[in-house]
């Protein structure tokens, strides 16, 4: 059971880091007036940003969980 857990905590934990990264990095979107000027009305946020947000949240979340199976594996 601690084998297990250990392994798939650290998958879990390396793979979703290297997306959060990948995410902050690459998938930002540009800042610039325009998509404020065109959102701000109908929209919460532009689909870019939206998506973007999603995704860190996502990831942020798989990261959190590798390191709660990564606890567990030291407790057990």
């Amino acid at each position: 059971m601690k084998i297990f857990l250990l392994l798939a905590g650290s998958l879990v934990f390396l793979v979703s880091a290297c997306a959060y990264i990948f995410v902050k990095l690459k998938l930002k979107p540009k800042q610039d007036s325009e998509i404020d000027d065109i959102y701000w009305e109908f929209e919460d946020s532009s689909p870019d940003l939206a998506r973007y947000n999603k995704l860190s949240q996502i990831t942020f979340g798989g990261v959190v969980m590798g390191m709660i199976l990564l606890f567990l594996s030291v407790i057990f």
